[in-house]
C-alpha cells in the first residue's frame, strides 16, 4: 500500500530537507489550509446551511456579494490560529488591508486572497474555490501599509488555490513545483495525491467567454478564429472550447490536462486593462502555472513582472500551455 503523505509532512520536508520554506511560512500555509476546510464545510451544506443566495451587499468593486463570499472572507479574516508570522491580509472583498492584531513581534508575511472565486456558480452547484498568495514583508519597520502589498508576482513566497468540487483539492506551490492535496473528509486531513504537476506544452482546448467576441482586440480574435477553423484552418487541428466561469475550475482543468485560459482586455471598458485582479487572481494563478511549466501573459508582458500600483488593480490574463500562450503573446506584438 502506498504511504499517505499529509500536507504537514510535505511542508516539513520542504522546510527541513530542501530548505525551500522557513518554519513560519509552513505554519501560515497550514492555517490557510485549515480555513479552506472550514469554507468547504459551508459550501457542502448549501441550502441546508442557509449559505446560498445574495448577501444584500456589494464589495469594493461594486459587485453584489453572495452569502458565501461574505462567509468565506470572514473565515479567513477571523482564523484564530494566526500568529506572529502574519502581519496583515488583503482581500478582493475588502476596500483596504486588515492588519492582524497580535501580541507577538511584527509578522514577516502578508496574505492576499480571493475568498470565493466563481461566485456566479455558487447557487447552481458548480465548482468554486479560494485563491491565495503569500508575500514577504520587505519593509523592516514596525507597522504595515497598503504599499507593502504592492509587490510584483515574481516575489511571491507561496501561492495556490482550493477548489470545492466533487473532491476538495488544495493546489500549492512554494517555488519548487506544484503539488495537489485531496481532502479526506472522513479523516479531516489533506493527503498528497500528485507531485510535480506539469502542464502539457501543446493543447487542443481553449477557455474563453465567447459571448464577448465582438468586444475583443484583434490579436485575440485572430487566435480564436484560427482555433475555430479546425483542421481546415492554419492550425491544422480541431479545438474544443471549455468555459466554467470559475477561474479555479478552468485553471484546475489546465493543470490536469492542458489548455489555454483567456480573460482579455475588451472594448466595453477600454480604460481598464482587464477584468481579473492582479494581486488576488492573476499573480497567484500565474505562480502556480509557471511552476507547472506553463506560461502567463497579459498579451504584452509576463504578468509576474508587473509592478502593481494599487491594491485592486486589474489585468488581462492569458495562461496555460506554453506554446499556445506564446502564440497569443506573439500576435499581440504584431499589432
Amino acid at each position: 500500500m502506498t504511504k499517505r503523505i499529509s500536507l504537514t509532512q510535505y511542508l516539513v520536508e520542504q522546510q527541513r530537507e530542501h530548505g525551500h520554506i522557513p518554519a513560519q511560512l509552513r505554519l501560515l500555509i497550514e492555517v490557510v489550509a485549515r480555513a479552506c476546510k472550514r469554507i468547504a464545510i459551508s459550501v457542502n451544506k448549501g441550502e441546508l446551511g442557509d449559505v446560498l443566495g445574495s448577501a444584500g451587499s456589494e464589495n469594493v468593486q461594486g459587485e453584489v456579494q453572495k452569502k458565501l463570499d461574505v462567509i468565506s472572507n470572514e473565515v479567513l479574516i477571523e482564523a484564530n490560529e494566526w500568529g506572529g508570522h502574519l502581519a496583515a491580509m488583503a482581500s478582493e472583498e475588502m476596500d483596504s488591508i486588515h492588519v492582524v492584531p497580535n501580541r507577538y513581534p511584527q509578522g514577516e508575511f502578508l496574505l492576499l486572497f480571493d475568498p470565493l472565486d466563481g461566485s456566479s456558480n455558487i447557487d447552481v452547484n458548480v465548482s468554486i474555490g479560494t485563491i491565495f498568495s503569500v508575500l514577504r514583508k520587505v519593509n523592516n519597520q514596525r507597522g504595515v501599509s497598503e504599499e507593502d502589498f504592492l509587490q510584483p508576482g515574481k516575489q511571491q513566497a507561496a501561492a495556490g488555490y482550493c477548489i470545492y468540487g466533487p473532491q476538495t483539492t488544495l493546489v500549492l506551490t512554494v517555488g519548487d513545483g506544484v503539488a495537489m492535496f485531496t481532502l479526506d473528509r472522513e479523516m479531516g486531513s489533506w493527503v498528497l495525491t500528485q507531485e510535480n504537476v506539469q502542464i502539457p506544452e501543446d493543447t487542443k482546448e481553449f477557455a474563453i467567454n465567447m459571448s464577448n467576441m465582438r468586444h475583443w482586440d484583434a490579436p485575440v480574435k485572430r487566435y480564436i478564429d484560427e482555433c475555430l477553423a479546425g483542421k481546415e484552418g492554419p492550425r491544422g487541428k480541431d479545438f474544443n472550447m471549455r468555459w466554467v466561469a470559475s477561474m479555479v475550475a478552468d485553471v484546475h482543468r489546465i493543470l490536469t490536462r492542458g489548455g489555454i485560459f483567456m480573460y482579455p482586455w475588451d472594448k466595453r471598458d477600454p480604460d481598464k486593462p482587464g477584468k481579473l485582479r492582479l494581486l488576488y487572481e492573476a499573480n497567484p494563478m500565474g505562480f502556480v502555472v509557471e511552476q507547472a511549466g506553463g506560461m502567463v501573459s497579459n498579451g504584452r508582458q509576463r504578468i509576474m513582472d508587473i509592478q502593481p500600483t494599487k491594491l485592486h488593480e486589474r489585468v488581462s490574463v492569458i495562461l496555460g500551455s506554453k506554446n499556445e500562450v506564446q502564440r497569443v503573446h506573439d500576435y499581440h506584438q504584431d499589432v
